[in-house]
């Protein structure tokens, strides 16, 4: 198992998750609002996996309302990835 700085780093080495991000970095976010760029390349499922990927990593927190998943940047996620 990977450390969490890790599991961060490698969640951030693909330009895909890093898209997603700056997309939640403008707010909150439905998963299909997230996927909608994504899907003529690839499956909602492989987009549900990248936002798991992000997720792990503390990046992502992920909250059910009724039938929609609802996605927010999580800050605190990224302090420790910078160093001063």
């Amino acid at each position: 198992m990977q450390d969490q700085l890790s599991q961060k780093f490698a969640a951030l080495a693909d330009p895909t998750r890093r898209a997603m991000l700056a997309r939640l970095a403008q707010g909150q976010a439905t998963v299909s609002e997230i996927a909608a760029p994504f899907l003529e390349q690839m499956s909602l499922p492989a987009v549900t996996k990248h936002l798991k990927v992000l997720e792990r990593a503390g990046l992502v927190t992920k909250t059910q309302d009724a039938q929609r998943r609802l996605c927010d940047l999580n800050p605190e996620g990224f302090k420790d990835t910078v160093a001063f």
